[in-house]
């Protein structure tokens, strides 16, 4: 079941983007040769009379594409060739893939958090423990929290995030307490590993806000900003080593996560991992890296500075390495995620 409901959300998710992709350039008037949800061969398709495009669905689940005339040819002289595009309305139609992930899983957790009695909110309200590590260094209750290692604080999650992320060593927080603004240096949280991979704790409960129209769409707004910055965060770290390759997870080790949330029978834990997994989507597909729409969006960038294109069979090839590094990339991530199902 939990790989039935991780390939549903897949596709869902591959749609929404692809959708975003097909939307803009019948929009740019841009020819749309093929619409296809899936990867591999085709299982069945219909090609429409009126524009010509090829509606097709394909074997393997996890992928799709949108293929538009001229996107890889520029001796294509048709003026509803991408190719023959303003460089504005080629940036919009890449990069709209993306932007759709990104607003669903907005959409999704608007929709979430309309649900939700009440939020977490920045004010510490007590600690669990009397001897807490975070009371023993400063903070107390009452204080509203302003940042964490001066990042910026305003919603719940971003204490979460913050503590999480930069709560393995002593922080700098600064905090409201009684109308005038502090600065507590060295407050220490604790700690605990999980899979090789340490992170702080709190070990403090914040007080409760109950549902307003005006908190439930702030909630959303900074929510949906702390999990993308969350995102960008740890794609460096494990660029720069700070997280090995256990703490990434490719479609394997997604589906196993969905399988395991599928038990719970949890909506609500569902519906946050389709608005983590799809804003992944959306912001790793903007990463600058050739085969990504990331890579692609780069070059029409350097068109508009150097006002002329370079040879598509150029960027073709860079592609081409791009998808060769990518592959191997998800193999290795692949052999990470069977060895951690198997033991």
């Amino acid at each position: 079941m939990g790989i039935v409901i991780a390939i549903l959300m897949f596709g869902f998710m591959i749609f929404i983007h692809e959708l975003g992709h097909f939307v803009t350039a019948k929009l740019c008037k841009v020819t749309v040769e093929e619409f296809a949800i899936g990867m591999g061969p085709k299982l069945f398709g219909y090609r429409s009379k009126k524009s010509g495009t090829l509606y097709s669905v394909r074997l393997l689940p996890l992928g799709g594409f949108t293929n538009m005339l001229g996107e890889m040819d520029e001796t294509d002289d048709s003026e509803h060739s991408l190719y023959k595009k303003p460089c504005w309305q080629r940036f919009i139609i890449l990069a709209s893939g993306s932007a759709m992930n990104i607003i669903s899983a907005v959409l999704a957790l608007f929709i979430l958090n309309m649900t939700a009695a009440g939020f977490y909110t920045t004010t510490v309200k007590g600690f669990y423990e009397s001897n807490a590590s975070s009371y023993n260094s400063g903070l107390r209750s009452g204080d509203v929290i302003l940042s964490i290692n001066n990042n910026k604080v305003n919603v719940y999650t971003d204490i979460a995030f913050n503590i999480t992320r930069e709560g393995t060593e002593p922080c700098e927080v600064t905090v409201l307490r009684d109308g005038e603004e502090i600065v507590l240096k060295d407050v220490v949280f604790p700690t605990e590993e999980t899979d090789g991979i340490l992170y702080g704790v709190m070990d403090f409960a914040t007080d409760v806000e109950y549902t307003s129209p005006g908190l439930v769409l702030k909630q959303s707004v900074f929510q949906s900003f702390s999990t993308i910055k969350l995102m960008y965060q740890s794609l460096l770290d494990v660029i720069t080593g700070r997280y090995g390759m256990e703490a990434v997870s490719g479609p394997i080790g997604v589906v196993g996560e969905i399988g395991e949330v599928a038990k719970q029978n949890n909506y609500a834990a569902m519906i946050n991992l389709f608005v983590f997994i799809s804003m992944n989507l959306g912001v790793c597909n903007l990463l600058p890296i050739p085969a990504l729409d990331g890579g692609r969006l780069i070059f029409v960038v350097l068109e508009m500075i150097r006002r002329k294109p370079l040879k598509l069979e150029y960027e073709a090839y860079i592609h081409l390495a791009g998808m060769a590094i990518l592959l191997i990339f998800m193999g290795v991530v692949a052999v990470f995620d069977i060895m951690r199902l198997v033991g």
